[in-house]
Order: structure tokens, then sequence, then C-alpha cells
């Protein structure tokens, strides 16, 4: 990817519901993203840690919606999910690939849940 590939979102669209965050892309692609995986794979330190070891595995967090987004300059928004979560940034670069690995980072992430015994739901 070259500079001049920078991805960038044309729309970013929060369901009715406040449930699914869909994100349409310059490129043509669209990804529409869960509340709880959001929240789950936040970008934030409280969740990454500040190193791979340091990585939390966040549970009961199926029903969390999102409250609301800000942007963050032009490259990043903050989303803030009515568990008062608020902390990561949300850049375009990691937005497109929460969508584009949807399906190993959910599996990663279901696998980390049942090995700590820890459940979706509150």
């Amino acid at each position: 990817m070259t500079a001049n590939d920078k991805v960038w979102p044309s729309e970013l669209r929060v369901s009715k519901d406040k449930k699914t965050l869909t994100v349409r892309f310059t490129s043509g692609e669209a990804h529409a993203l869960s509340a709880e995986y959001l929240r789950v794979l936040s970008p934030s330190a409280e969740v990454q840690g500040h190193s791979p070891e340091q990585k939390k595995t966040v549970g009961g967090k199926r029903d969390v919606a999102i409250m609301q987004i800000e942007p963050i300059g032009n490259y990043a928004i903050k989303i803030v999910f009515d568990d008062m979560h608020d902390t990561g940034i949300y850049s375009w670069d990691y937005l497109m690939k929460l969508g584009a690995e949807h399906e190993r980072l959910w599996a990663e992430y279901l696998a980390d849940l049942e090995a700590k015994g820890l459940k979706r739901e509150r």
C-alpha cells in the first residue's frame, strides 16, 4: 500500500438499535461491525495492554451499545460505549482490519473467552 492508497471512510453509520457500526470505505469495501466486537477488540491500552502479554480478554459485552462517535483529527474516531468505555482510538486502518479480518479475530476472541472461562453475557 502506498501513501496514495490510504484507507479513507466514505460513510460511518450507527444502526438505530446502536448495536452495529457500518463503515464504508472509498475503496468500495463496507463492513458492519457489532458494538460487542468493537468493544472487546478496542485498541485502548485498557484492553490491548502495552505489550501482547498484557492483552486482556473482555467478557460480558454481548449487549453493549454505541452511545456516541467522536472524530479524532482526520485519521480516527473515538467510540463511547454504554458501559462508559471511551478510551479506544479507532484509526481508519484499524477499522478496515477489523472488517477484513473479522472471521479470524472473532474466532480468536471466542476461543480466548472459553479458555478463560468467560462468557459473552454479563
